[in-house]
This record gives structure tokens, sequence and C-alpha cells, in this order.
């Protein structure tokens, strides 16, 4: 075992020795019980999602989550989570789609390209945005976004891409499925946007100068050497954009126009995990109903996990190549 092992050992092992001190100690117990306390309060939130869509667990089963059916009304009461998972998983997406290569823009520009007296004012904006409210976003999305894009973004693309099924007919109203995407975009935006650019602020120097001295131009700097070392965190940064947009629930629920059926045409209106349960919850009628917006909840929060746990795989998986590609130069 190496000196470096001994002293990496003994750094996460602190209290192994005879002598303990008070201040570690204390340290130690207080960092303790804060991780426990988040994993017993991620516990009881699960436990009571689980405990609150009992009724319709029992009732629908696993069949709930593939049912197209959202029928309130007493006495004939069908309720299914079909067209709100791929109301979820379509405008996610999409948001990321379109919010991914703005981001990585904007990151490049403020870490690369931006004079000294741009950046500062530049990244202040960008990460404002992130604490701009969700229902500030949802309301511009439906005085100003929704609009704007029925009078000209939608009739523009249905006439250049209507031969594809996602540029359909666009809709009468402002609210639809691509306003809640810009919208989403948007909000995830400075999310992705500021990790990377931490991730970009991070790459040694020295990397960046010795590839610009062989000759390669910015771009190809970029390319080869900044991009490959923070690409496991550009990969997390979008796996956390991708879980921001399918929780909003507010500002989507404001601008989608909400429905209850499958298409691909997102200019039609639609609805999502989150934005049925801010919509309808409040106004449930019966037990079975809640518990099926419960069971949404549920739903949401499987995805999420789901995301998060791809977050780890995917980040662990590229750490553990380019650790071995940079093993492999040296």
């Amino acid at each position: 075992m190496s000196a470096a092992d001994v002293s990496a050992d003994s750094t996460r092992r602190p209290f192994t020795g005879r002598r303990v001190r008070f201040g570690d100690l204390v340290l130690q117990l207080l960092a303790g019980a804060a991780a426990l306390a988040v994993t017993v309060l991620v516990g009881l939130i699960v436990w009571k999602v689980i405990d609150g869509s009992r009724l319709s667990l029992s009732h629908y089963g696993l069949g709930f989550v593939t049912r197209i059916a959202w029928n309130p009304v007493i006495g004939h009461e069908l309720y299914g989570a079909g067209s709100f998972v791929f109301g979820t998983l379509i405008t996610s997406f999409f948001a990321l789609l379109l919010a991914t290569p703005l981001a990585l823009g904007i990151a490049l520009f403020l870490t690369e390209l931006a004079p000294r007296a741009v950046r500062a004012p530049v990244t202040a904006l960008v990460e404002t945005l992130a604490a701009v409210p969700s229902v500030l976003i949802g309301l511009w999305g439906i005085l100003v976004l929704g609009p704007a894009l029925r009078t000209h973004i939608e009739p523009w693309l249905h006439s250049g891409l209507g031969w594809i099924p996602l540029f359909g007919t666009p809709s009468a109203a402002g609210a639809s499925i691509f306003t809640a995407v810009i919208v989403l975009a948007i909000m995830i935006l400075p999310i992705v946007s500021s990790i990377s650019r931490e991730l970009f602020l991070g790459v040694p120097g020295e990397l960046k100068e010795g590839a610009l001295a062989l000759g390669t131009t910015r771009w190809e700097m970029v390319r080869g050497v900044v991009f490959p070392y923070a690409r496991g965190g550009i990969a997390a940064a979008m796996i956390l954009g991708l879980g921001r947009a399918m929780g909003e629930a507010i500002a989507v629920t404001q601008v989608i126009g909400g429905g209850v059926f499958i298409h691909w045409n997102i200019f039609g209106t639609g609805d999502t995990l989150a934005s049925k349960i801010a919509a309808s919850y409040q106004g449930a009628s019966t037990n079975l109903q809640a518990a099926s917006l419960i069971y949404l909840g549920l739903i949401l929060l499987v995805l999420s996990l789901v995301a998060n746990i791809a977050a780890q795989w995917i980040v662990r998986q590229v750490a553990r190549k380019h650790g071995v590609t940079r093993g492999g130069h040296a």
C-alpha cells in the first residue's frame, strides 16, 4: 500500500485511533444526524405518497400507468395516467433538447469568449433567471409567449414542416404543448448553463494552453479538451435539468391547455403528471379521485428517482472511462 493510499484511508476514517477529540466527535454526530434526517425525510415522503395512493393502487393496479382515461363523474369514475406520462416525457425531452445547446453555448461564451467586463453581469443575469418564480414565467407565457407563438412561430413551422406529425395544425388558443416546452426550456436553462460553466472553469488551464500551443483552433481545443474533460458533469447537469422539467407544475399548468389524449402534434394541448395534480387535487370530489391524483405523484416520484439514478450511473461510467484514459496516457 502506498503512502497516498494510507493518507486517503486515514482521511476517510478519522476516528479509528484510540484518541478521539471532542470536536471531531461532535462533528461526526452532527453530520451523521443531518444525513440520517434527510434519509428519514425521503422515506417519509415515499411512504406518505404510497399510503395516499393505496386505494387507486388496489383498484387499478399497474394498468393505471398505461390507461388513457380521466372521467371524474361520480358513478362512472375511471382514471388512468397514460396521457399524463406521455405529456411529461415529451415536454421534458423537447425542453431538454432545446435548452442544452443554448446552455452549453452560454457556458462556453462566459468561460472562453466573453470579455471580462461582460462576464460578471451576464452570469448574474443568467443565474437570476433561476430565481424568477415559476408562476411569473407561466403568466408571461400566457400573456406574451403563447400569443407570439400562435401568431408567428407555429404557422411558420407548420407551413415548412407540416409533413412531420410533430408540427401539425396550430391550436386556435395560445396554450399548447409547444408553449409548455419553451417555458420549461427557459426554466432549466440556468441550471444546465450554471453547472456547465463551473465545469468548464474547472478544466486545467495547462491542458487548454497546451492544445492551443500545438496549433489547434479555439473550437478544436473546446471540442478536444474542454468537452471530454467535462462530459460526465454535463451529462449530470442534463439529467438534473430533465428532473426539473418533469416536476414543474404551476408554469406548465398555465400554458399547456389540458387534455386527456395522446397525439404527436406539439401545437395541440395536453397535460403532464405535475400539471394535472396541480390543477385537480384541490377539487377532487371523491376518495378514488384523490388517490388517483396521488398515484400520479407516485409515478412522478419514480420517474424522478430513475432520472437521478441514471445521472449517477452516467457520471460514474464517464469518470471511470476518463480515469482509465488518463491512466493509459500517463
